[in-house]
């Protein structure tokens, strides 16, 4: 396998439907790290959802979290790289949401730890998440009566959920408002069918970006690269990789950007590809 580094999406890609790591995936990535293959994870999720799913399981590399707004170690949690949210723009981002009626859930760094601050649980979207939280035993879970005490943290990502429509809306006025300063997703929950999510972070903080400092690190070119994903905010990363590797399950938009599409990720496909290589 040379140089080649991997680097995989987990969400609709490296994980089952259940949200989970299949026991096959698990010790096939523990036996590849063994054998020095290059292997990381970049996702949405924290570094403290990504560790329950690869409990026991150890990595090579860093991981990348919140879509590049962490680059962190597994083991530790230690963030190795923050790329927070300039603090003239996030209060802004927070009127906004409020404005438009969303409560958005906020995601931070506060100098000693991780917090996932909430308030107002609005909707079915909202439940679903913060009881997802909950049952994962999130130590960031910081519950607030205002929402605005959490600026004083350094922030790296707003969580906003509900209907497509409203949060389309919100998506368009803040990029109007603050244009390329910030990055913004706006997804469905494929575990809340009907539940969209709208992200934003800074713009620095994207998966391509935030691989590009790990290969840089390595000293490996982007042509040594093979990503896997499935949705639009695998998107920049597709580009900037040699391989980009797409599961049978991704949507249309990104299955353009692939150099080869392989099987969904109910078939542990991305694992399955490594091994063949």
């Amino acid at each position: 396998m040379g140089n080649r580094i991997y680097i995989s999406d987990l969400d609709g890609t490296l994980l089952r439907n259940d949200a989970k790591l299949s026991d096959y995936s698990k010790t096939k990535i523990q036996e590849l790290v063994r054998n020095n293959v290059h292997f990381s994870v970049a996702s949405a999720r924290s570094v403290v959802a990504i560790q329950k799913i690869f409990d026991g399981v150890k990595l090579n590399l860093p991981v990348i979290e919140f879509n590049g707004a962490f680059i962190s170690d597994l083991d530790t949690g230690h963030h190795e790289v923050i790329n927070e949210i300039d603090k003239s723009i996030a209060p802004e981002i927070l009127s906004l949401s409020l404005r438009q009626g969303c409560t958005p859930f906020i995601s931070s760094f506060n100098g000693k730890g991780d917090c996932l601050y909430f308030k107002s649980i609005l909707n079915e979207g909202m439940d679903w998440y913060l009881k997802d939280r909950e049952k994962a035993q999130d130590k960031r879970l910081r519950e607030i009566s205002d929402m605005r005490d959490a600026l004083k943290d350094n922030i790296v990502c707003f969580t906003i959920i509900g209907r497509e429509e409203p949060l389309a809306e919100l998506q368009i006025k803040i990029k109007d408002s603050f244009k390329d300063q910030v990055e913004l997703y706006l997804i469905e929950n494929q575990y809340s069918p009907g539940w969209y999510w709208l992200t934003a972070h800074d713009y620095r903080a994207t998966k391509d970006q935030g691989i590009k400092i790990v290969l840089d690190r390595l000293g490996i070119n982007p042509d040594e690269l093979t990503v896997f994903g499935d949705n639009a905010n695998d998107i920049k990363m597709f580009k900037l990789a040699g391989k980009a590797i797409a599961v049978n399950n991704a949507t249309n938009d990104l299955k353009s950007y692939a150099s080869e599409i392989i099987g969904s990720n109910e078939e542990d496909s991305v694992v399955k590809y490594i091994v063949r290589q």
